[in-house]
Order: C-alpha cells, then structure tokens, then sequence
C-alpha cells in the first residue's frame, strides 16, 4: 500500500519532466520534432511519453494550453494597471515575444487553433477573456482604438508574428500594427 503514492508521485514527476522537454523541444523545433526525442530530453522511455499523452497531438496540445494559462495570469495580473493602455501593450507583445521564440505557441496562434488542438479549452477562454478585459480598458481611457474587438487580436498578433518573423534585422515593421492599434 505504501508503493502506490510513491508511483503516483514517480508518476507525476515523470509527467512534469515530459511537459518542460516537450515545451523546449515544441519550442525549438516546432511540431515536427519525435516524440521519442522529447523522450530523451525528459530522461524517460517513449512508453512513458504514450502513457501520459496518447498522441503527440495531445501532449503539444497540454504544452500550448499550460503556456497560454501562464499567459492569462500574467494578463489577469496587469488588469490592475494604473495605465491601462501601457499594460494592454506591454501583454500584445509579451504575446507577440514569446510566441516569436516559441515555434509551438507561434503556430497556435497563427493557425487560430493550433496542431491537434481542440477549441474551447478552459486555458484558451480565460486568456481571450482577461486579453478582452485589457483590450476594453484600454479603449476606454482611448489609448486603443475603439473599432478594434477582442475577435480580432488573434489575427492582429498573427500578422504582428509574420511580419516579425519575416522583416530585416532592425526594421520596426511590427510596430505598425502596434501603432495601427492607437486611435
């Protein structure tokens, strides 16, 4: 009776260190990297991989959801600015950042939904929601425009993502969708 809670913690060591190498590994590499080098990189065997995630799919799906719940809370904690609009932007491009240098995350929201990802997650609607929440009180100290709605931020940062991604070095060409925000 005593093995049972040591498995169980065994288990959910297993499982964190799957998570943080295949947020690393989704990170650099994107969807394509083996889930057995995900395995490597946790110290496990694929087996190990299979038993917590059924599909590739579902473990990057786990990995972007855990990603944009840290997202929102970082949102939820800027809701409480004393320049609403300063916070809005700081979070569009700390979005804009991370997804830049996480190929995973980048994917996901440019696609809208993302490799193997169901839509409806708990995770994806707190972060549309606290996201919409910045969006409005920024609007309503008019430091974002007023025709923008919270539907339109994943094409905005996709566009913000693609034109990062593809601008010469030095060229701010991303901050013209940041400034197209400003009334």
């Amino acid at each position: 009776m005593s093995e049972k809670p040591t498995l169980r913690a065994d288990a959910r060591r297993n499982r964190a260190r799957v998570l943080a190498a295949a947020q690393e590994a989704f990170a650099d590499e994107g969807t394509s990297v083996p889930l057995d080098e995900i395995a490597r990189r946790a110290g496990v065997g694929a087996g190990t991989v299979y038993r917590h995630f059924p599909s590739k799919e579902a473990l990057y799906e786990a990995v972007v959801l855990d990603r944009i719940g840290q997202l929102g809370q970082q949102a939820s904690e800027l809701l409480g600015a004393a320049d609403p609009g300063a916070a809005f932007f700081e979070f569009f491009e700390v979005v804009a950042t991370h997804a830049v240098l996480n190929k995973a995350l980048c994917e996901a929201i440019e696609a809208g939904t993302g490799f193997g990802m169901k839509t409806g997650s708990e995770q994806q609607a707190g972060f549309r929601a606290v996201f919409g929440d910045l969006l409005a009180r920024a609007q309503a100290t008019g430091a974002v425009r007023a025709d923008i709605e919270p539907g339109d931020l994943p094409a905005l940062l996709a566009g913000y993502l693609a034109i990062q991604r593809q601008a010469a070095p030095g060229r701010p060409l991303a901050r013209i969708i940041s400034d197209g925000l400003r009334p």
